[in-house]
């Protein structure tokens, strides 16, 4: 059966998504399931699905005019290796609210190749981009 991405939120399986994001990510470990749901609510999602089960989730932030930022992109593991990551980010970069997007921004630790073939490359100008971030920000010290 053919994998088919859909951006119906209505689709997604968010107990999934959390649990994964929370539990097996290394970008989200701990994660609140309330800003899951927040993130998901403010955000173009899109759910893979192999038949009715969900195997793959990405979601878009964007403006829909200059800017969008690719996140919390995972395939679950019995599933990978099987095209499900090529079909979320086709999905994404053919949807037609983001085509004439200027700037694509992601992070990413491992997935270089993939995000490669969909024309990601290292930061041209490094030195315009300027960052806030917070170490470990859903684990709580247990001091």
């Amino acid at each position: 059966m053919p994998i088919i991405v859909s951006t119906d939120k209505s689709r997604l399986d968010v107990e999934s998504i959390h649990r994964f994001l929370s539990e097996e990510s290394y970008w989200a470990k701990g994660i609140p399931r309330a800003l899951v749901d927040r993130a998901i609510e403010h955000s173009l999602c899109f759910g893979a699905y192999d038949g009715d089960a969900q195997v793959g989730f990405a979601r878009v932030v964007s403006d829909y005019a200059v800017f969008a930022y690719v996140g919390d992109v995972f395939v679950l593991p019995a599933h990978r290796g099987q095209g499900v990551s090529k079909a979320l980010m086709d999905a994404i970069r053919s949807h037609a609210d983001l085509r004439s997007l200027r700037r694509w921004h992601l992070l990413t630790y491992d997935a270089h190749g993939l995000y490669a073939q969909y024309g990601f490359r290292a930061l041209e100008k490094p030195e315009r981009h300027m960052e806030i971030t917070l170490a470990n920000p859903y684990v709580r010290s247990t001091s």
